[in-house]
């Protein structure tokens, strides 16, 4: 099975993660899919193993001694923001403009002009009704396809390879769980990226924070010097936070506050958001500013009307990763000796590799081709798949060289 046909078997697959759930997976889909994956694993040949928490571990012994043990890892999930429930994928001929989907959606070159590099090729999308799905199954199928490969063909040389498949990456958890040292790779790549030619290895420092408002709820009749309205007491606190620190007025290493989630009323409010920025300075600098503004407004309304809970989520991984800049150099080789233009940026997010990269395993961040993740506008070209797979194979050729 090639790796376009994998990804059009695995996205039919509803792994959304639900981050209000304390299971693991946080969803039953996402098991299902796990455990066909470890299914597969083993029909091919490879040394597979599927622990309690659902994680999917696989060897591919060495045809070649002395070599470094590198790893593959991509997630299962997919994101909360949109339904992955019947995802109905397309396979398209763009012959260019933008692209209205069966749903009436449309994925316009205004909005997306990398349509524009894929004039004459097909692409893969929705009904406009779910997300696709290729983030991250596109790199789940392309790490899959990669193992079948080696596992047929025992004439290639390599040292062990090893492949990690995760649950709930997208809300925070992939990494939660992982057993690194069970694992016990020495370095590799996570494959959770978006255009092809993408590497990451920047990116974001990243911290939650859950306000709390607690208002006074007072008839409107008698409200006078009386009330606090939690609601209006929540803009108050949301027009401090600087406007030009927000997700949609920042780009490349610019950091944001957002705010996620909002639920409650008058008399109690509670807001979820999210702090990030790629220079950790600036980033313990927001955090502190988001705490002063909690202690400027409980001095003009009240000691406890504002409650800040701020908790760091995960760090940027350049540090660890410019220690093993080995990874970034081979990969540039293995996508440019593939015809493949590498793009090193930053990430504006997180990957399970980020996480990992502190736990003692340097993971930077492969593409896997996809675009417009987490929404019904997502899109994926179908000749990236096989190309991301060629990359795999040709990053493993370059490490059978010598060992780092």
């Amino acid at each position: 099975m090639n790796a376009k046909d994998r990804f059009l078997k695995y996205v039919k697959f509803d792994t959304t993660s639900d981050e209000n759930s304390s299971s693991c997976p946080s969803t039953q889909g996402q098991t299902v899919l796990l455990k066909a994956l470890f299914d597969e694993l083993v029909a091919m040949g490879a040394q597979a193993r599927q622990d309690k928490n659902g994680y999917v571990y696989a060897l591919i012994p060495a045809t070649k001694k002395g070599l470094n043990k590198l790893c593959f890892i991509a997630h299962t999930d997919t994101s909360p923001a949109v339904s992955g429930s019947g995802v109905n994928p397309k396979e398209i001929a763009y012959n260019g403009g933008d692209v209205v989907l069966e749903n009436g959606v449309v994925i316009s070159v205004k909005d997306t002009p990398e349509l524009m590099n894929y004039v004459g090729k097909d692409l893969i999308v929705t009904d406009g009704k779910t997300l696709l799905g290729a983030d991250d199954k596109a790199g789940v199928a392309e790490i899959m396809t990669a193992a079948e490969i080696l596992l047929k063909d025992d004439s290639i040389p390599h040292g062990d390879i090893l492949i990690g498949f995760t649950p709930d990456e997208e809300i925070g958890r992939g990494a939660d769980l992982f057993d690194v040292k069970g694992f016990g790779a020495d370095f590799g790549f996570t494959v959770d990226g978006g255009e092809l030619g993408e590497i990451e290895y920047e990116n974001f420092n990243a911290a939650s924070a859950v306000l709390t408002i607690n208002g006074t709820s007072i008839h409107p009749g008698s409200a006078k010097n009386k009330m606090k309205n939690a609601i209006d007491l929540f803009t108050e606190f949301h027009s401090m936070l600087p406007e030009n620190m927000r997700p949609v007025n920042t780009e490349n290493y610019e950091g944001f506050y957002m705010a996620d989630e909002i639920s409650g009323g008058v008399e109690s409010l509670t807001a979820k958001y999210i702090i990030r920025d790629h220079d950790k300075g600036k980033f313990e600098v927001k955090k502190k500013f988001f705490a002063s503004v909690t202690e400027f407004l409980n001095s003009k309304y009240g000691d406890g009307v504002f409650v800040s809970e701020i908790k760091d989520s995960y760090y940027n991984m350049s540090e660890i990763i410019k220690k093993n800049f080995h990874l970034i150099e081979n990969a540039e080789k293995a996508m440019t000796e593939c015809g493949v233009q590498p793009k090193i940026i930053p990430i504006r997010g997180g990957t399970d590799g980020a996480r990992l990269s502190f736990e003692g395993l340097p993971c930077p961040n492969l593409s896997t081709g996809g675009l417009n993740f987490h929404g019904r506008r997502e899109f994926i070209p179908s000749f990236a798949l096989e190309k991301m797979t060629e990359v795999i194979l040709k990053i493993i050729e370059i490490y059978s060289l010598k060992k780092y």
